[in-house]
């Protein structure tokens, strides 16, 4: 089977990245898990841990040993077969095209060659969503060789009703094995 690599965000959809990993693990996949500092807010690393099978990655110099002191180049260059971003918060999407590497997971993506797809799940308010800046940067990972998966348009948890929804866990999995 195929190494993933989930790369969960801080957004209050994150809970849906438990049911993502978790499918990838039923089918066999072995699944690393990178969480932003502010997505244990809203998930906690024992559930990562727990569905993932494998230590939680969440800092530059949080890494397991056998990944060693370059884990950003190891991921991303020898273990992975594909990464995603889900969910992708506005702030992950914005730093990812701006190539700022201020945590692990922007080491990782500056240490894609692109050889192993991206994919990315926008999941945000509406507003951030078609915010100029959000989507001149999703066009720009666009171009560099990202897949954008699509949101889906809805009633969202600040009360608003717009684009911006998390893909559901479901139709991730679906693309992720398209491009495995």
């Amino acid at each position: 089977m195929s190494n993933i690599l989930i790369y969960a965000t801080a957004s209050i959809s994150c809970f849906k990245s438990c049911s993502l990993i978790s499918a990838l693990t039923k089918k066999g996949h072995s699944v690393k898990v990178i969480a932003s500092r502010d997505a244990l807010n809203f998930v906690g690393k024992a559930s990562f841990e727990g569905l993932s099978k494998n230590p939680l990655l969440t800092d530059v110099f949080d890494y397991p040993e056998s990944e060693g002191a370059i884990s950003h180049i190891t991921l991303s260059q020898n273990w992975t077969d594909v990464i995603v971003v889900y969910p992708a918060s506005a702030d992950t999407i914005n730093k990812m095209a701006a190539g700022i590497a201020d945590n692990l997971f922007g080491q990782v993506f500056l240490a894609n060659n692109f050889v192993k797809p991206v994919l990315v799940a926008p999941a945000m308010n509406s507003n951030m969503f078609m915010h100029p800046a959000t989507q001149e940067s999703l066009k720009k990972l666009e171009s560099w060789g990202c897949v954008i998966l699509p949101c889906g348009e809805g009633h969202l948890a600040c009360g608003t009703e717009g684009k911006g929804r998390l893909l559901e866990p479901e139709d991730a999995l679906t693309y992720v094995e398209k491009y495995l």
